[in-house]
Parts: C-alpha cells; sequence; structure tokens
C-alpha cells in the first residue's frame, strides 16, 4: 500500500473512532527539537562531555550517580529539566487536540518520555500516563519516605564538568533528591504517580470496551519496547485500529496501518486528508 492511500485510510479510521489513545516514545519529542538519543553516537552528539568520559546514556541514566557524586548525577538530570522547560511542543501535539474536540473522542495518552511536553502542550494531567515517571516531580533518593513533589528548583549546569552547581533536596531529611524517573539498574523508584496514573488509564478503557478505538502510535521504538507492546496488545481488542508513526520501525501486521514518517509529518499527513 503506497503512503497516500495509508495516509486515506488512517483519516478514516479517526473520522469512524470514538474513543483515542495516544501513545508515545522518544521520537515524539524530535520535532519539538529535543535530541535523538539513538544508539551512543546520537547520545554523545547532545552530550560530547560524555563521549570523552565513555559513558553513554545508560552509563548516565542511573541512580548510582546521585550517591557517589550528586553534582554528577544532577548534571545530566538537571540539563534535561532545563531542556524539557525550555522546548515548545511542535505542531502534532495540537493537531491531535483539534481532532479530539472536533470529533468529541474520549482520550487518554500513554508516554514513556518523561519531558511533560503532552501536559505542556496542554494535555489534561488527569488524562495522560507517564510509564516511565516525570523529570518534573522529585523524591528522595534514599527514599526516607514515599512523598513524590513538583520540581520547581533551578538547576544551573558547568557544561564543562557536565556537574550541576546546585543539588535538590528532600524537604523531610535533608538527603539529596532524584527525579521521579525510573532509570537503569533503579532500586529506589517510588511507582506510586505512575501507578495512579495506570489505574486512571484501566478506567478509561474499561468504559470504552464497546466503542471503536483507535489508537495513534508516535515514534515509540523497540529498544526499549514498552510503548510498542502496549499498542499492539490494545491492536488486537475487537474494533481497534492501531496507526503506526516511526520513520524506521514502522512494520505492525493487518488490519493495522504502518506510516514510515516522523511524528508531525505523520499527523500533517493524516490531517490532510480529513474531511475540511
Amino acid at each position: 500500500m503506497n503512503l497516500s492511500n495509508v495516509y486515506r485510510e488512517a483519516a478514516l479510521a479517526l473520522t469512524e473512532a470514538e474513543a483515542l489513545v495516544i501513545t508515545a516514545g522518544a521520537g515524539m519529542g524530535v520535532d519539538s527539537g529535543l535530541p535523538d538519543f539513538r544508539g551512543d553516537h546520537g547520545f554523545w552528539k547532545a552530550y560530547p562531555m560524555y563521549a570523552q568520559l565513555g559513558i553513554n546514556f545508560i552509563g548516565a541514566a542511573t541512580p548510582t550517580h546521585f550517591e557517589s557524586d550528586p553534582c554528577f548525577g544532577w548534571g545530566f538530570y538537571g540539563h534535561r529539566t532545563n531542556l524539557y522547560r525550555e522546548t515548545i511542543p511542535h505542531q502534532g501535539f495540537h493537531l491531535l487536540q483539534t481532532w479530539q474536540k472536533h470529533y468529541q473522542l474520549d482520550t487518554f495518552v500513554v508516554t514513556s518520555n518523561v519531558d511533560g511536553q503532552f501536559q505542556k502542550a496542554g494535555f489534561p494531567e488527569e488524562r495522560v500516563v507517564e510509564v516511565h515517571g516525570s523529570i518534573h516531580h522529585l523524591q528522595c533518593l534514599k527514599p526516607c519516605c514515599m512523598t513524590i513533589w513538583p520540581n520547581r528548583e533551578t538547576i544551573p549546569i558547568d557544561t564543562t564538568t557536565m556537574k550541576a552547581t546546585h543539588i535538590p533536596r528532600c524537604p523531610r531529611c535533608g538527603g539529596v533528591a532524584r527525579p521521579n524517573i525510573l532509570m537503569f539498574g533503579d532500586y529506589s523508584w517510588i511507582s506510586d504517580r505512575s501507578h495512579d496514573q495506570e489505574e486512571r488509564f484501566d478506567a478509561f478503557l474499561g468504559r470504552n470496551r464497546q466503542r471503536r478505538l483507535l489508537v495513534i502510535e508516535l515514534g515509540a521504538g523497540s529498544a526499549i519496547p514498552t510503548i510498542r507492546h502496549l499498542s499492539e496488545r490494545l491492536g488486537q481488542r475487537p474494533g481497534t485500529q492501531v496507526v503506526r508513526i516511526n520513520p524506521r520501525e514502522a512494520h505492525i501486521g493487518s488490519p493495522h496501518l504502518s506510516l514510515p514518517v516522523g511524528a508531525l509529518e505523520g499527523l500533517t499527513g493524516i490531517a490532510a486528508c480529513l474531511p475540511a
């Protein structure tokens, strides 16, 4: 099937849908200017200092740095916090919101991203699942308690050393605070916030069990396949169709649809095929 036909089929599926699930991985942020960490070289292009240290993404995204050298641990996550705060969500986020409103679709977002871009674009907090947590929330490193609180810290970074010059602290014990994010080899992540989000998503699926459900998957790769597996699992439900938008790994079995393009290009292509 050529691409123009897939766009038309995806647009038709959208007009016939009664509920919408948006599933998204790291590729969703690329069109907003966020770095693509695909492979070690992609990570080192975004963070040259780590290339000099021989540290890849997995090596940087670990809670052990917060214990051994909190300034270094917060260097990576503080830089990302500042980057995400400055990033403006691309037009694709707003296309999704327009469709939700125009077609009156009960909608939920499930993302492996920790950047908070869906909420920043205007999606309601109570309609988003962040399966790996959020950089915009903090917890105690130990943890001394199960409290999760908003990240309102200012975290300056010395980019020559990738070290933070300010360390967020736990308001209860005064120890080091860390992002409420599931890291590699994590042993202290508090999952309560994400668990509550997942319970709301389960309730959403329950009330839409008999409705025609459209799943639009955006930029979810196979290296960490959490989002892809969710889309495929939802695609097994009767009356559900999945549209997978991914420039490198778009394949999905029939009757679902594959668009081998970036997130913004895919959403714009669908929009062009919708009735005026």
